[in-house]
């Protein structure tokens, strides 16, 4: 079989075991924390969390500098909690969902919000202001056993400064609830990931600047922000 180009490696991401985790598809829930729905202008009593997509290349490693993207003034920050997925899984049920989990993680999801701002005003999709190159950070994926992923402080600080603070606690849906409810549109794989959601104090970044996420029982998540992409 002869290809008309190499095929681009694979996104293989970092593991407290050193092993390496092929990701695969990226799910990211929005609104799952109370507070941040509140500051971005929605009711969560009365709109529930939905999820969107992005691809498995806008993950990178902790460490990184990643780009500041093209065609936005207003490149925002989220902490937030990734699940990593172990096995397949479709129409789970609640009680059995963490059975699909190999492990967690904190991630970030960059956000150009003045695109997704007016996305959300024309009733279009999100993918310009979510589904940007380098724009999903990610740490090391720890396995699960251990971990309690219903509870735990999660931080994000810009230069030093603290600016998003919350508790895993205080998401809508839980780890089993966001699970079971992708795996009823899609069949989840080994290789998946699903970011959580993000709690209140989402705010813009500048060249330069310096983002430590944390999440209690899976370290800290460093990135700087660098040059316009190209």
């Amino acid at each position: 079989m002869t290809l008309t180009f190499e095929p681009a490696p694979g996104v293989l991401a970092p593991t407290t075991t050193g092993e390496r985790f092929p990701v695969r598809r990226l799910f990211c829930i929005g609104r799952n924390y109370a507070a941040h729905a509140r500051e971005m202008g929605k009711d969560p009593d009365r709109e529930p969390p939905f999820f969107f997509t992005s691809w498995a290349e806008t993950v990178v490693p902790d460490g990184s500098v990643i780009a500041y993207p093209q065609q936005t003034h207003d490149y925002q920050h989220e902490i937030e909690l990734v699940i990593a997925i172990g096995k397949s899984g479709r129409d789970v049920a609640e009680d059995q969902a963490l059975d699909l989990v190999y492990g967690y993680a904190a991630g970030l999801d960059m956000t150009r919000r003045d695109l997704q701002s007016v996305a959300k005003d024309a009733g279009r999709p999100w993918d310009t202001g979510k589904n940007v190159e380098q724009s999903k950070p990610l740490g090391p994926i720890r396995p699960a056993a251990g971990f309690d992923a219903s509870k735990g402080a999660i931080s994000l600080s810009v230069n030093g400064r603290p600016k998003q603070k919350g508790d895993l606690a205080d998401m809508i849906w839980s780890v089993p609830e966001v699970v079971a409810h992708i795996s009823r549109y899609y069949r989840l794989e080994p290789g998946d990931l699903i970011y959580t959601g993000t709690p209140a104090g989402v705010g813009p970044v500048v060249k330069g600047d310096i983002l430590v996420g944390a999440i209690e029982g899976l370290g800290e998540l460093t990135v700087t922000i660098g040059t316009e992409a190209n």
